[in-house]
């Protein structure tokens, strides 16, 4: 292993690049487009619920794969020529957005009601009210869940390797097809990739802490 990390850090360190890069762009959308709909599902409006439902429902119960694929392969023969690693992008912020949509929408539904209803009757309205008063509270809630579905993500980022995304599990089988030496390049993949996961995760537990 230390000697794929000594002859074989150029492509390991490109693929570390990618899936880092990978992993902070869709971590943010993912967040943002998963709140949205999460709002979607609770709203008083019922074309709006339903659309939120929609979107949960069809992207959660599809496999990541096929969505990446989808943008990998449908998307360039019929709209516009797009990059293994934006494909794979796309499709990892969609599939995680679905989860994180159903997490929060939990965390706000934990939230007592009567603050929604105390909020509008000062004159706020649905949106100030979610945005001052009931989403940090429903956050606080959910951060174990959130943070499982960003380690989730992290991991699913090997998805690219599908797609020529160039991110660690590409390389590791580039890397592995050419030296023979399967055993040493996973070991170092796996390793890079707890450098990525294992801070995050100790991150999300002390943010826990922090908020309790």
């Amino acid at each position: 292993m230390i000697h794929i990390f000594a002859t074989e850090w150029q492509p390991l360190l490109q693929g570390f690049g990618q899936t880092l890069l990978c992993s902070i762009i869709a971590l943010f959308f993912s967040l943002i487009i998963g709140t949205m709909f999460a709002i979607f599902e609770i709203m008083p409006n019922k074309a709006m619920r339903v659309i939120g439902n929609i979107y949960v429902e069809v992207f959660r119960n599809i496999p990541l794969l096929v969505i990446t694929m989808f943008f990998f392969v449908v998307i360039p023969l019929y709209v516009v020529k797009i990059s293994g690693f934006a494909a794979g992008t796309i499709g990892l912020t969609i599939y995680t957005s679905a989860f994180i949509a159903e997490t929060v929408r939990a965390g706000i539904q934990s939230v007592d009601g009567g603050q929604m209803e105390g909020a509008q009757s000062n004159g706020l309205s649905f949106w100030q009210a979610m945005r001052h008063i009931i989403l940090p509270q429903a956050f606080k809630i959910v951060i174990p869940p959130l943070g499982n579905q960003f380690i989730n993500l992290v991991k699913n980022s090997s998805v690219l390797a599908f797609v020529a995304g160039f991110d660690l599990m590409y390389q590791g089988n580039m890397i592995a097809n050419d030296t023979l030496q399967t055993m040493s390049t996973f070991f170092a993949v796996g390793i890079l990739y707890l450098i990525i996961t294992m801070p995050l995760s100790y991150y999300m537990r002390h943010l826990e802490k922090k908020l309790a």
